[in-house]
């Protein structure tokens, strides 16, 4: 018969806080995990990545001059900024799969470069679609870690970090060729949306 006076003195606080510790670690990790990839992975697949609205410091009167400063702005925006939430997001990506990929590193470059302008393209089609392309390979490495906790060890990602410092010039030329896909995409973005816009 259950002895609840025998199994309540069985129960110690110390042993509580104990066994409870490493649960609320391992919650802690995952949500702060998930609202950094919710954060970015959406951040990445908008369509118009930047809400700085930067156009609203235009306040020349002149015609000229205006559409001279809004080529300003559009260049701060586009080809300064642009390129570092984009580098970010590539070294991101370039990690996740590094830890999770047996694979040389130059293809794992290739890869999360290749995800990274897929979903910039996506974006442009529809954002739906560039959302599930940016956050799979960071959620695949979230099952990775739940289901085995020491697949991933300080000497691995050391390894990954210095491969991304080694390989500095190939990851300088998939960003230029990321940046001159965008502004390709910018450009033709009339045509595409009149071909792809949604239907009601």
């Amino acid at each position: 018969m259950f002895n609840l006076t025998a199994t309540a003195s069985q129960i110690s606080f110390e042993e509580g806080i104990t066994t409870l510790i490493p649960l609320g670690l391992t919650i802690l990790g995952i949500a702060v995990y998930g609202v950094f990839i919710f954060k970015f992975y959406r951040f990445l697949a908008r369509k118009d990545i930047f809400n700085l609205n930067l156009a609203k410091y235009n306040q020349a009167v002149h015609p000229v001059l205006e559409k001279f400063f809004a080529l300003i702005l559009y260049f701060v925006e586009y080809i300064i900024i642009f390129p570092l939430f984009i580098i970010f997001w590539f070294l991101v990506l370039s990690t996740l799969v590094g830890l999770l990929s047996k694979r040389g590193f130059q293809d794992v470059f290739l890869i999360s470069m290749a995800i990274v302008s897929a979903t910039r393209i996506a974006a442009f089609y529809n954002e739906e679609l560039s959302k599930d392309l940016a956050k799979m390979i960071p959620f695949a490495l979230l099952a990775v870690l739940i289901i085995d906790i020491t697949f991933i060890t300080f000497e691995s990602i050391k390894v990954v970090l210095n491969n991304i410092l080694i390989s500095w010039k190939t990851i300088f030329y998939y960003l230029v060729l990321a940046m001159g896909l965008e502004l390709f995409l910018r450009m033709i973005d009339p045509v595409i949306s009149l071909f792809f816009a949604p239907k009601e």
